[in-house]
Parts: structure tokens; sequence; C-alpha cells
């Protein structure tokens, strides 16, 4: 079993300090920075590269691009730069795009999301091209690139990262049909293993070597679960957690006392293989109390007691 790994979600409010969020996320425990990409938000790279230059140990992490907003060579370059400067320390996370507003005020083409899943592959193709031995310069630290997170949530994306990913994302997000874009519909517990076994079952032999990354929407520590779990409702009740029962067994909400949230991520992992902990930025705290409790339950050492050098073949991270 794959150990744990934690991760936040860096948030757009940190940019005036985000030098001292990366040094205190490092000595937190975290194991990696990610960093979206959307518009209205701070480039995903030059936080990236930020974070590089005041860490030394924390590995650096899209979640996720989104692959139409970039030409295959120009993200190489960006991607190989900052794995070259943090000496081997990136993971890139890509998707294929979701948010149809945000095409439009770029002036990007909505493209179907068959289409769009079609030229994310053909952009990891490309990537793989330009990271070879013989492609572009600069090339990656490390070998034969960094590792490659696919985000997805349906199925047709879900068996393109089966395929190709080194880790999969999984968000448990889905697009409302006909609601504003932007509402989501959060997956209960038997839709998450459904998805689960599907990558699995479409890995085939690489599902063994697949880490399982999950994209937790709220970690809030509390003596009280129920009472902060009602909160929730009145704010997650469109997502379909309309009830403090549907909150409180939702993988991707963590509500309770650290102990509490602790095994029940010792308890997804066994059961969904979710290894790969990330929240977004406004739970980091909160997860950083947990992380301790999680580590000694597991019988994990902290990041600190590990070696530091960054692995060099991919699909190996930490």
């Amino acid at each position: 079993m794959r150990k744990f790994r934690f991760g936040f979600n860096s948030r757009q409010e940190e940019i005036d300090r985000w030098a001292q969020a990366c040094r205190s996320a490092e000595e937190s425990g975290f194991d990696i920075v990610q960093t979206p990409d959307h518009l209205g938000a701070a480039s995903p790279f030059a936080l990236l590269a930020a974070a590089a230059a005041v860490t030394s140990r924390i590995r650096l992490g899209t979640l996720v691009l989104n692959n139409e907003f970039w030409n295959p060579a120009l993200l190489a370059r960006e991607a190989a730069t900052v794995d070259r400067i943090s000496g081997g320390r990136l993971e890139l996370g890509l998707g294929a795009g979701h948010m149809k507003s945000e095409f439009e005020a770029a002036g990007i083409p909505w493209r179907s999301h068959a289409e769009r899943l079609e030229r994310l592959e053909r952009s990891i193709g490309e990537l793989d091209r330009l990271f070879a031995e013989d492609g572009q310069e600069p090339l990656p630290h490390q070998v034969p690139r960094p590792p490659l997170l696919i985000g997805a949530n349906g199925d047709r994306g879900l068996e393109l990262a089966a395929r190709h990913a080194d880790i999969v994302g999984f968000s448990g997000l889905t697009q409302v049909k006909g609601a504003r874009m932007g509402t989501f519909r959060v997956a209960d517990r038997e839709e998450t293993r459904r998805r689960v076994d599907f990558v699995r079952s479409k890995a085939g032999q690489r599902a063994d070597a697949l880490e399982f990354n999950v994209l937790v929407q709220a970690v809030i520590v509390t003596d009280d679960a129920e009472k902060s779990a009602a909160e929730l409702v009145a704010a997650y009740s469109a997502t379909g957690l309309d009830t403090v029962e549907k909150v409180l067994a939702c993988p991707y909400v963590h509500i309770g006392t650290a102990a509490e949230i602790a095994a029940a991520l010792v308890a997804d992992r066994e059961e969904f293989g979710f290894s790969f902990i990330t929240t977004h930025g406004p739970s980091r705290d909160a997860l950083a109390e947990v992380i301790p409790v999680v580590r000694e339950a597991a019988g994990e050492d902290s990041p600190q007691e590990r070696s530091g050098a960054g692995r060099l073949q991919a699909g190996q991270p930490g």
C-alpha cells in the first residue's frame, strides 16, 4: 500500500505572502504545493518557480492545467524550466478544462468534451516527444519526464488517465446539467467506488503502479462534527450534500477531531486507494493538524525524516 502524501492547492489571496505560505507548508509536513490554472488566479508556473526558490524538499504540482490554454511546446518549456530549477520536484497535472466562461474570456474556442479529451491525449504524446533525450531544450531534470497527473471525473477522462497517467486525480465533481457553469454535484461513496474500480479495470497491468489523488473540498477540525456538517449543508445543498449524514459520509469532505479525520483518511485509503490527499488553501491549516496524526496511525515517517532528494524516475514522486 502506498504511503500517504499531502498537498494543498494555492489560493489567490495568498499571492502577497506566497513565500511564507510555502515555507510554512514545508515545515508543517506537506509533501507538495499545487497550483490551479484559472483566469482570475495567479500564474501556476510563476507560483511554482517562486515556491522552488524558498523551499528545499516540498514537491511542486499543477492541479490541474487547462490543456486548452497551452501549446505543447510552450508548456514543455515551462514545465522543464520549473523541474530544472527545483532539482526535479515538478509533478505535471493536466486536464481538459471545464469552465466555458474562461474560454470565452480568453477568446479560446469552446470545443466539445470529446474533442477536448482528444486534444489532451495528443498533447500528452507531444510532451513525451519534447521531453525525450533528443527533444527540446531545456529538458526536465526527471527522466523520462516529470510524473503526470491527469484530473478527470467522467468515464472518458478517467479511461484516458488510466492509460497515460502516473497519478489519477479524483475531484468527485460533476457539472450539474442545465445549471450555471461551475455548479457541481459531489459524488457519494458508492459512485466513488465505481469510478475507482473503472480506472483499475481500464488500467489493466498498470493499475498497481498508479497513485490515486483525491481533491478534498473541505477539512474542518472540530469536536462537534454534526454542527459543522449542518452548517455545510446550507452551502453545499446544491451539490447533493443536502443532509448532515451525506456530508459526514462524503469522501471529499472531512469533519471531526484530528483523530477522527485521520481514521477516515486511513479507511478511505483502504477502500479507494486514496493515498495522495490534496485540499484547497482555506483548509490547509486544518489538514496540517491532521497530517501527523495520520502518519502516526499509519506508522509512517514524516517527510523530514525521509530522504530529501527528489526521485528521478517518473511515477515515483516523494
